[in-house]
């Protein structure tokens, strides 16, 4: 009873830190010949990572980059189709990190990023500064803990890919249909014209008229 009640409450603890774990996640419209730019504001010496996918539009490529408080780039990459960047901030003020479409002039682009601030707290309290060794009990539930993670990450890598097989889905079939209007168009073209040169075979011509005067 009173064992099973703390490992239902640890178990719960590992499974709201799971979920509750992390920092941004946005899915954006990037239209053609656009710029679009995010801000934060970080403490030294804190840790972030950004990853990023194109999840439809063109041939799936953005281009990216990061920068510190004093305008400098430390991070910079061109038509990326994915990629994450990790960094421990130096000092403290607010970063910059775009995402650019202006090479393309016609493809629009759908884009998701998660923006993950700091390392993740411990599951259990004081876990950092124990010297003896975890429970049984503990133990299951920080490897829950850690299948848990796993499942999270696994979930959204195929949520992104079936957004991805979606959209190139949805683009074949649209370039089908309108090469089916497109064939049909020339084939009605070319039946009328077929008709037509019959028709001008089995045409009599008549004679111009004129009587031989006498």
């Amino acid at each position: 009873g009173a064992v099973r009640g703390a490992l239902r409450t640890l178990c719960l603890a590992a499974l709201l830190g799971a979920l509750g774990a992390g920092g941004t996640e946005l899915t954006l419209e990037l239209p053609d010949s656009a710029q679009r730019c995010f801000h934060q504001e970080l403490e030294s010496g804190i840790k972030f990572t950004l990853d990023y996918q194109v999840i439809s539009g063109g041939h799936y490529d953005v281009d990216c980059y990061v920068e510190d408080p004093n305008s400098k780039t430390i991070y910079q990459e061109t038509k990326k189709q994915y990629d994450s960047f990790s960094h421990h901030t130096e000092v403290k003020g607010v970063y910059t990190f775009c995402f650019s479409n202006e090479f393309s002039t016609f493809s629009h682009k759908t884009v998701y990023f998660d923006f993950q601030v700091g390392d993740e707290p411990p599951i259990l309290p004081d876990m950092n500064n124990r010297v003896t060794a975890l429970t049984q009990m503990e133990s299951a539930c920080v490897t829950i803990h850690e299948m848990l993670n796993a499942v999270i990450d696994s979930q959204t890598h195929y949520r992104l890919r079936e957004a991805q097989d979606r959209s190139r889905a949805e683009e074949l079939n649209g370039r089908v249909s309108y090469w089916s209007v497109g064939e049909t168009l020339i084939l009605f073209v070319v039946s009328i014209g077929q008709v037509m040169l019959l028709k001008s075979f089995f045409t009599e011509k008549r004679p111009s008229s004129g009587g031989a005067g006498t």
